[in-house]
């Protein structure tokens, strides 16, 4: 290994080699079948080329089907509005901004198709504005090339030494489990974990990783059962942030009531050795370890003092949560498992049957997908005026690359060093297209020669594409020096013309990077404080009962805000947004689903009571949400809470107590964590002391 810099690995050489030998093989079968620009089937094989054959399959698909949708929009509109060329740059910056905002909405590789189809049009259409007739053969050129390069990628890729996603994807989940691991060894030595360890903050991006791999893990040779336990794997690895950070508080809460049980210390480390471990009669230790966490259940003759029924509730809860982690974590073991055997899959039945999942809801800010599309389409119709204005001949490919760096990172908080890297090694790839192009390409005479010329280059580059810090540096240099280069059956080369071409092109990215600079000044805080607000103003609308009414969907939209903000922590946030804590939402937001479920089976007076109860809540978060501001939970609201959870322990059917009271002390636990017990708790008559616990509250 050089300083800074890892040599290439076995399995990288390998994949540049397979993505040369498929960009070779789609070139010659291009000049052999006389195609009008073979460059493009060459350029193609490496924009779709991936060294997990499931991604590669899955990106040539939605490449086609990009290329399909932008061709097609092509051959419609430029005949209709090429005798107004302004009208028509207008029409191709909507058509860009629109599928750009599409794809924003669709975090998952499929993606790919609505921006390809964006920035395709402009990339067909503009160079044959001033012919319009010739827009069908032109558009079905190019679907021809792109189709021949992504198939030959394909079949390259599934062919000759495939890289599966279901070892990767098994690789990846020893990891997150030892980051499960990890905090769970914080939360049980002590049970007083800082809330923000960096495990916790790994798990909760990685929830969001782990359903990008199960989407392409369809297109893998893998069969539906894998993709199936790779499901139920997903959403139990998404339960145990939650439950870990249940427990954590509970451990501290019983601490801090005097809840110094006998063996309840032991108990924490037979778990935590148990959860370690990675051998052994596993069912039977976790048969063990359920029935000595059942021997510590309370009773249910509690009711000879009153200061005696909180630490009660706080051990039966934290009992019931230590439950619930044996069966997770022996679930996630057994699932490990079976992703691990591969197509010898056997019969699996879970042993945490989970009543509530976390849905597949994401969040998002319109308001900001809006602006990061719309500005993209104002960069594409500027530049497309200016164009047109000056009368440049070759001005289409400024256009053109102004719509592919703005749509390229339209993502990102702040993408102004990735488009400055996306000029920067755009102009290095027009300096090496200009060596091949006026010194190397008329020293060759066959194809052979071309291959020769080639290989160097394109393989060194090719080890690159693997590696995330130079993926797009890889790509960049392979794709634009091969469509650059403009490689055709007869050798053609014009000076003039191709630093005509190069110069709009590096102008285009040029011209995308003072537009982010002035358009885009705000960066990842910025976004941040507006993820936490949302997730503010989500609490209110559910205690006040509106559109959030589901647990699912609610737990959904909460991992999904916490991990897009994970990863903007570490970029510098106000002091508000560090302040926030999104589990400790989630579990405050399903225990409100849960009183809100109770209302319609109590009585009016109860009602009223619980109702109390969740205005306050709505406008406490109300506040939050409106100031922006990570203020304290106001004193009388915890009056409220321990007025009703006193009523609720005596006067509400057995039936509905344990739920109605579990949910009031979550509530409890998770705004006032710091504050004493409550002294004013009545006897309860037969409360029963181990409620089910409903994701984590």
């Amino acid at each position: 290994m050089t300083a800074g810099f890892p040599l290439p690995t076995v399995r990288d050489w390998v994949f540049s080699l397979k993505a040369f030998s498929a960009s070779m093989l789609a070139l010659y079968i291009a000049l052999a079948a006389g195609l009008e620009r073979p460059y493009w089937a060459m350029a193609a094989v490496y924009v779709v080329a991936n060294p997990l054959a499931g991604a590669t399959t899955s990106k040539a698909l939605y490449r086609a089907l990009g290329t399909f949708i932008g061709t097609s929009g092509s051959i419609l509109l430029l005949p209709i509005f090429a005798p107004a060329p302004e009208l028509f740059i207008i029409v191709v910056g909507l058509w860009t901004g629109v599928f750009l905002f599409v794809s924003l909405l669709d975090r998952t590789p499929r993606s790919y198709v609505f921006m390809l189809a964006g920035y395709t049009l402009p990339l067909i259409a503009l160079p044959t504005v001033s012919a319009p007739e010739t827009i069908f053969d032109v558009a079905v050129s190019r679907a021809e090339e792109i189709t021949l390069g992504i198939v030959c990628a394909a079949v390259v890729s599934s062919l000759f030494f495939p890289t599966r996603i279901g070892p990767v994807l098994g690789q990846q989940i020893k990891r997150w489990l030892r980051d499960a691991g990890a905090w769970a060894s914080t939360v049980l030595t002590d049970g007083a974990g800082n809330g923000a360890t960096p495990e916790r903050q790994r798990l909760a991006a990685d929830i969001r990783a782990m359903d990008m791999l199960i989407s392409q893990l369809s297109y893998d040779t893998a069969n539906q059962a894998t993709v199936r336990i790779a499901r139920e794997l997903r959403g139990r690895m998404a339960l145990l942030l939650p439950l870990l950070s249940s427990l954590e508080d509970r451990l501290a809460a019983l601490r801090e009531a005097g809840g110094e049980i006998a063996g309840i210390d032991a108990l924490r480390m037979r778990l935590l050795d148990w959860m370690r471990s990675g051998e052994g009669n596993e069912r039977g230790e976790a048969d063990q370890l359920l029935a000595d966490i059942a021997a510590l259940e309370p009773k249910t003759d509690l009711e000879s003092a009153e200061e005696a029924q909180w630490p009660a509730l706080v051990l039966s809860s934290t009992l019931e949560r230590m439950k619930e982690l044996v069966d997770l974590w022996e679930d996630c073991r057994q699932l490990q498992r079976q992703i691990e055997l591969g197509d010898r899959i056997s019969r699996w039945r879970p042993t945490f049957r989970m009543r509530r999942t976390v849905g597949k809801v994401s969040h998002y800010d319109y308001a900001l997908l809006t602006f990061q599309a719309g500005s993209v389409v104002l960069a594409t119709i500027l530049s497309g005026l200016m164009w047109i204005w000056t009368g440049w001949s070759e001005g289409s490919g400024c256009v053109i690359m102004t719509a592919i760096g703005c749509s390229f990172f339209a993502a990102i908080d702040n993408p102004v060093s990735q488009i400055r890297s996306f000029t920067v090694w755009t102009a290095v790839s027009v300096g090496l297209s200009a060596v091949y192009l006026f010194a190397l390409l008329p020293l060759a005479h066959d194809y052979v020669g071309l291959v020769v010329m080639f290989a160097v280059p394109f393989i060194l580059v090719g080890t690159l594409v693997s590696r995330p810090q130079f993926n797009m540096i890889a790509m960049l240099l392979s794709v634009n020096t091969a469509s650059f280069v403009g490689l055709q059956a007869n050798y053609s080369a014009e000076f003039a013309a191709f630093m005509n071409s190069s110069v709009a092109s590096i102008l285009g990215g040029a011209f995308a990077l003072v537009w982010t600079l002035a358009t885009r000044p705000f960066g990842a805080a910025m976004v941040a404080r507006r993820l936490v607000r949302a997730g503010w103003a989500d609490i209110a609308a559910t205690s006040r009962g509106g559109r959030n009414a589901h647990a699912e969907a609610f737990a959904g939209r909460v991992f999904d805000r916490l991990g897009q903000l994970v990863p903007r922590l570490a970029q510098g946030v106000s002091e508000d947004v560090a302040a926030a804590d999104l589990l400790v939402e989630l579990r405050v937001g399903i225990n409100v689903l849960d009183l809100q479920r109770l209302r319609g089976k109590l009585s009016s007076a109860q009602r009223r009571r619980l109702q109390q109860v969740l205005d306050a809540i709505a406008r406490f978060y109300a506040e939050r949400a409106a100031t922006g501001r990570a203020v304290d939970p106001p004193a009388s609201l915890l009056g409220i809470i321990d007025e009703t959870l006193s009523e609720f322990t005596q006067g509400v059917e057995p039936s509905l107590r344990r739920n109605a009271v579990q949910a009031l002390v979550g509530l409890r636990r998770a705004l006032f964590p710091a504050s004493p017990a409550p002294v004013n708790l009545a006897a309860p008559a037969a409360m029963p002391f181990l409620p089910k616990l409903e994701l984590a509250s």
